[in-house]
């Protein structure tokens, strides 16, 4: 029992005993918190050419309803109609129990390279297809939903679809001339009357003029600012 006694001292005294400088426990420095990730996402309207597309980075923790609201943007619908996103062979918005506020982008299952596709008003039937492009590390100090590359503008919300745009595209391919001739009534004109007084009943014409002239011209810097303000919107909500 003697021998034993001595034996449970020395066992519970090299337990006791604090630890040596040279093996003292190091607590680890916690490591930096990793950057959110960001979806490189290319958007191409389906059935039109020359093509009208869009190169967008949102954040993949933004839900799928803020990818909704940042394609309303970028392609400059006026979020009037109904919508709906196809992934995976699931319906997510209109006519499905999924709500679109409770679903995360990174909860989706999305890998690079895979196409889903982004429905708008059903009865022009305008079809986007989306591809992830690249997933990236978001960058300090950066807004986003921000837009990176596009071209051209999106056809007019309520003008048919796409071959009725294609149509109208065709008949107005003379617009920049009309307007050339448009202009020069106006410096003919007194310059003390507006241009409505000038033109009378083809002010309606001129403006019609002045937006296909332009359907081909993609503001990429005044459509960020919309993004910006979207996402300031949000944050506010939020």
């Amino acid at each position: 029992m003697i021998q034993g006694f001595a034996v449970n001292r020395t066992f519970t005294a090299a337990i006791s005993a604090p630890p040596s400088t040279k093996e003292a426990i190091v607590v680890p420095e916690p490591a930096e918190r990793a950057l959110p990730s960001v979806y490189q996402m290319r958007i191409v309207l389906r059935g039109i050419s020359p093509l009208i597309w869009r190169r967008l980075l949102i954040r993949a923790t933004d839900r799928v309803a803020d990818l909704h609201a940042a394609l309303q943007v970028a392609l400059g619908w006026d979020s009037s109609h109904l919508h709906r996103f196809v992934i995976h062979g699931r319906e997510y918005g209109y006519d499905s129990r999924l709500d679109l506020r409770e679903v995360r982008l990174c909860d989706l299952g999305l890998r690079v390279g895979e196409r889903f596709r982004y429905e708008y008003d059903f009865t022009d039937y305008w079809v986007h297809d989306i591809c992830l492009e690249a997933i990236l590390p978001a960058q300090p100090g950066r807004r986003y939903p921000v837009l990176t590359g596009g071209r051209r503008c999106a056809p007019p919300d309520g003008c048919g679809g796409a071959r009725a745009f294609l149509e109208r595209r065709q008949q107005h391919a003379d617009a920049p001339l009309k307007l050339l001739r448009v202009f020069g009534e106006l410096l003919d004109g007194d310059p003390e009357r507006r241009i409505d007084e000038i033109l009378g009943e083809r002010f309606e014409e001129f403006a019609e003029l002045c937006r296909w002239a332009l359907i081909d011209r993609f503001d990429r810097r005044a459509t960020n600012r919309q993004l910006r303000e979207l996402a300031d919107g949000a944050r506010s909500i939020g």
